[in-house]
């Protein structure tokens, strides 16, 4: 019987570098979850104000996606990604030293423009780093790693900040320093795509040219937009539907999230390995569908195992849905402007960050909980129907269906 992560022998070394890169850099993340906190305490702003800051950090990560993309198919993925790191990290440390809120604002933006530039880069590392059957697997492992920083991060800055906020720049700027001088000195191995990968990817691959040109790329964007603003509701509305409305503590929010995480860190590698022979597009429609009818449950459920449930159902929706869009974005982009097209598909993150915490709050509070999560259903419908469109739209211009 196959092992579940035995899919992990077949990983190339410089995949496993940038994901210790990527664990070393997210166990340090905690500034930005605790950075409206910070703005409320040590500037004295209000609630309402403090979440500015979060709002000009996703405009700085909007900004900053199909520009860096772009600078990684110029200079290479593995520079913007040290790039990155290194000025993040000293950006970081001066950060802590700013007490007027509108220069706060404003480096936040240029502090999301620097650091977001990591995303796109690696995204595009990966693509080429590996031959299109193990993607989906390279991309789990990368989530993975990212997860699994993101489960230490926070906790070390929330005992940090008891004792000095100032201790959370501190840190966050080290690690990815130090996750910078990982990547320096380790001993990165130069990959050779097999003939018969390189095939496949010319088939699949446009010539080189303005990304707009590409209308199936243009439309798999506008099809993920809906799926995203749902999955940015676990830190929008979710949090304020379970603690006010459902009356459930803080501490058993964190708890039910904690579902989210450890099911990530156990299952989606193996997930994904399972799922490598699976059409792309197949498995994008069944991620959007799965997040719609997980935060759809929400709108008849109110007790706790059923809330676990619905948990349950939408991050197998996430562990599907990310590795195979950034599998297709890989796809179907011309090698030469990888980073360009996986820096326009993150911009569709930044996008629904910067709206989708915001409108489902606003929903939640102007028209209840049941529409609410009614329309997360049919907006995960409604990205899964698209995918299912574009399907159809690939296989009519494409001749070949060998990984769709």
């Amino acid at each position: 019987m196959k092992h579940p992560w035995s899919g992990l022998k077949n990983i190339p070394r410089n995949i496993w570098l940038l994901s210790v890169s990527s664990l070393i850099n997210r166990t340090g993340m905690m500034v930005l979850p605790f950075i409206a906190l910070y703005s409320i305490k040590e500037l004295g702003v209000s609630t309402g104000t403090a979440g500015l800051v979060l709002a000009f950090y996703g405009i700085g990560a909007f900004i900053s996606a199909p520009f860096s993309g772009k600078l990684s198919d110029k200079l290479g993925s593995l520079n913007v990604m040290k790039i990155s790191l290194f000025a993040s990290g000293f950006f970081l440390i001066l950060f802590s030293f700013i007490t007027n809120f509108i220069a706060f604002l404003i480096l936040s933006l240029i502090w999301a423009v620097i650091n977001e530039a990591f995303r796109p880069a690696s995204m595009s590392f990966i693509s080429k780093e590996i031959s299109p059957d193990r993607r989906k697997t390279a991309f789990a492992l990368y989530r993975l790693a990212i997860n699994l920083g993101m489960s230490i991060g926070p906790v070390i800055g929330g005992f940090l900040s008891t004792i000095n906020f100032s201790l959370l720049f501190y840190v966050d700027g080290l690690t990815s320093i130090a996750a910078g001088i990982f990547m320096i000195y380790s001993p990165w191995q130069k990959f050779h795509e097999p003939e018969e990968s390189h095939d496949k990817e010319k088939l699949l691959t446009s010539e080189r040219g303005s990304v707009f040109k590409n209308k199936n790329f243009i439309f798999f964007l506008l099809a993920t937009i809906p799926v995203q603003i749902v999955f940015f509701q676990h830190i929008g509305a979710m949090p304020l539907f379970i603690v006010n409305e459902l009356g459930f503590s803080t501490s058993t929010f964190g708890l039910l999230i904690a579902v989210n995480t450890i099911l990530i860190i156990l299952i989606e590698v193996p997930l994904n390995d399972a799922m490598s022979n699976w059409s792309i597009l197949k498995s994008l429609s069944l991620g959007a569908l799965l997040y719609g009818i997980g935060f759809g449950m929400m709108a008849i459920m109110t007790d706790l195992t059923p809330l676990i449930i619905s948990i349950i159902v939408w991050t197998f929706g996430e562990m599907i849905f990310l590795p195979s869009a950034a599998v297709y974005v890989a796809e179907i982009s011309p090698e030469k402007q990888r980073g360009e097209y996986m820096g326009y598909y993150q911009m569709t993150f930044s996008f629904a960050f910067m709206i989708g915490p915001w409108l489902g709050a606003e929903v939640l509070e102007h028209l209840g909980s049941f529409i609410l999560w009614t329309g997360c259903f049919v907006l995960g419908l409604i990205s899964a129907l698209m995918m299912i469109r574009l399907k159809k739209d690939f296989f009519i211009r494409n001749e070949s269906k060998k990984l769709f």
